[in-house]
């Protein structure tokens, strides 16, 4: 007897329904086809060890044939596992096959027929609603990220037992209910720390207001103890709130990574990456043997800190080029390709030298010469172009620390942080443009024109501090976003000379 079921494959962030083709005929063979991998070959000992161990059989003196269709497409991973085992119940003739066809079924099994966890619950689900499936079968613990998909009926479940009990009508299992407006709510601005935990360093607060405003990487540069990993930690509570279509895209990322809470039904406040400066060039842009998202991807909609950052190898920097400009990451492989999201911001954080007190106000640099050049040019022109504020970060003074002075809270520099973003919007409507960093040079004659008087000051900077060439768009750029957050529809000259001040590492002579 030959019967069908359904599961689902996961590629990148987007999943593709596969059919699951088992029939039965006198032999005493096991047949698998449809270029499964090692992991799935293998669900046959732990397939039959679960019927086994809940009092059904495996086929005696038969010969077992299991196709997973598209035939040409690779399937990987344990998640096949529930399919493959309800697929020969059915055509043993040991369960009913009646609402095989109404449901997608995911879930890795264990010997003793307990369901546990897959990746891309949420991608999985998605897409059984979009080919018109009634509901999806995946493990409990996957159960939360699968119901925030509207109009489809989602059933966790825990073990073989209860799986076979429903397909045979004998249990009726409640479908998960997720209110995804009240849990977007519930969590969006739910962060554990504010800005007003930084005491001081006001100006780099601001550096990081104007920053979140337009979407602008920034780099920091001071000595150890300064502030800098405190600071940044905080970029996503001024940030603008996600919204449903920005979470679902996040949570998405998160779940085919396998890095979503089981308590977690959405990913509701902008994520925070900060990898170790070991990282290699895949764990950061993705890729791999079986293709999965790297930490770029993970801080998708949110905040990529990057700590000491030339101690990072220089490769691992470069092939983030890309990605900064495309705000997407495409791996190809000999069979396929996968592109996962990128669309995040940048902060960077380092010291100016290797003993790290070059400019220090107070403690002497002990780098010999053309050391502190040399420990620059770690970080590429190339990579530094698409960096839009430079801040020097000094220490916090003892009466600074000390003070018991409140300071304004991450919620109030936020609204000011939507205000702008909410200007921005309006400006570029009919565009691919979200922030004053994307534009182009083409666009930024257009929309970050300034007067004579501006020009004239820009010219007098740039030959002064002796700006490169490069710092003349970023000046812009930086500058626009300044009058977006004072409300002003003109770049006028205060905004420029805010703007001058974020460009330290372009200043003649600043290493020395």
């Amino acid at each position: 007897m030959i019967v069908k079921n359904f599961g689902c494959a996961v590629f990148g962030v987007e999943a593709t329904v596969i059919t699951v083709e088992t029939n039965i005929v006198k032999g005493g063979l096991f047949f698998m086809v449809g270029l499964p991998d090692n992991a799935v070959k293998e669900s046959h000992q732990r397939v039959s060890a679960a019927i086994k161990n809940i009092g059904l059989h495996m086929p005696r003196g038969k010969e077992i044939t299991i196709n997973l269709a598209p035939a040409d497409l690779r399937k990987e991973g344990t998640a096949y596992d529930l399919p493959i085992a309800l697929g020969i119940l059915g055509a043993s003739e040991q369960i009913s096959t009646s609402r095989f066809t109404d449901l997608v079924v995911m879930g890795e099994l264990s010997l003793d027929g307990e369901v546990r966890p897959i990746k891309g619950a949420l991608p999985i689900a998605l897409e059984a609603k979009k080919q018109g499936f009634k509901g999806v079968v995946v493990p409990r613990e996957n159960a939360r990220e699968a119901a925030i998909v509207q109009g489809l009926e989602v059933y966790g479940v825990e073990h073989l037992q209860q799986v076979v009990e429903f397909m045979e009508g004998r249990e009726n299992m409640e479908p998960t209910r997720v209110d995804i407006a009240a849990e977007f709510d519930a969590r969006s601005r739910g962060y554990p720390v504010d800005l007003s935990d930084v005491k001081g360093q006001e100006n780099i607060k601001r550096a990081f207001e104007i920053a979140a405003a337009g979407g602008h990487n920034v780099i920091l540069i001071g000595p150890p103890g300064a502030g800098k990993t405190m600071i940044a930690k905080r970029l996503p509570t001024i940030l603008p709130p996600l919204n449903i279509e920005e979470a679902l895209e996040t949570t998405k990322i998160h779940s085919v990574a396998g890095k979503l809470a089981k308590e977690d039904a959405l990913v509701s406040t902008r994520p925070f990456r900060a990898p170790h400066h070991t990282i290699s060039d895949v764990a950061l842009v993705g890729g791999g043997s079986y293709p999965q998202p790297g930490e770029i991807s993970m801080a998708h909609n949110g905040v990529l800190f990057l700590d000491e950052l030339p101690e990072f190898k220089r490769t691992v920097l470069e092939v983030m080029r890309q990605p900064l400009e495309e705000r997407v990451v495409t791996i190809s492989r000999a069979k396929f390709t996968v592109a996962y999201p990128a669309s995040f911001m940048l902060v960077a954080a380092m010291n100016p030298c290797p003993c790290g007190y070059h400019n220090h106000p107070e403690r002497e640099c002990v780098c010999p010469p053309g050391v502190v050049q040399k420990y620059l040019n770690k970080i590429s022109g190339p990579l530094l172009d698409r960096i839009d504020i430079h801040v020097e970060v000094t220490p916090v003074a003892f009466t600074e620390l000390a003070s018991e002075r409140e300071t304004e809270k991450s919620a109030a520099v936020r609204e000011r942080v939507v205000k702008a973003r909410n200007l921005q919007e309006q400006r570029y409507r009919g565009t691919r443009i979200y922030s004053n960093a994307q534009i182009s040079t083409q666009q930024l004659r257009k929309y970050c024109r300034v007067d004579a008087q501006g020009q004239a000051l820009l010219q007098k900077a740039m030959e002064r501090l002796g700006l490169s060439a490069r710092a003349y768009d970023r000046i812009l750029k930086v500058a626009r976003t300044i009058a977006d957050l004072a409300g002003s529809v003109a770049i006028g000259n205060e905004h420029l000379a805010e703007a001058i001040q974020y460009r330290s590492l372009d200043r003649e002579g600043w290493a020395g």
